[in-house]
């Protein structure tokens, strides 16, 4: 499967990345080793978007606690880098993609991260794939 991640990414030249108890949205809690996923360096902190691909190299679900009976799920993961972004994809990019059932990558992106800002990883659709594979 193909995902992406939006997070605060401190070190944006690193080569590894560790991201600790991520929230999950939109099929992101099936996230395993050996998928592809798209860093996105959060705009919430500063970041300018899109940066790189990388391969999943572990993934550990978090577990609910048996209290709260509403939770995000969340899961640590660690990521290989496999390419950097060559041009800038961010939320003044997707802003004119707003129109929710227009099929466009570009909508669906926009849908995922900026309609709700919060940070989180996604799963993605092949067509949004494909339109992120351009960036690199």
């Amino acid at each position: 499967m193909i995902f992406a991640i939006k997070t605060e990414i401190s070190d944006l030249r690193a080569i590894t990345f560790a991201f600790k108890a991520q929230k999950t949205m939109y099929g992101g809690k099936r996230i395993a080793a050996g998928d592809t996923i798209y860093l996105f360096a959060s705009e919430n902190e500063g970041g300018p978007g899109l940066i790189a691909r990388g391969l999943i190299t572990s993934a550990q679900a978090i577990p609910l606690k048996p209290d709260v009976e509403r939770q995000t799920p969340r899961v640590s993961i660690a990521v290989k880098l496999t390419a950097r972004a060559k041009r800038r994809l961010g939320r003044a990019e997707l802003k004119p993609f707003f129109k929710w059932n227009d099929g466009r990558p570009e909508t669906e992106l926009n849908f995922k991260y900026y309609r709700q800002a919060t940070n989180k990883i996604v799963g993605l659709s092949e067509t949004a794939a494909a339109f992120l594979e351009q960036f690199f």
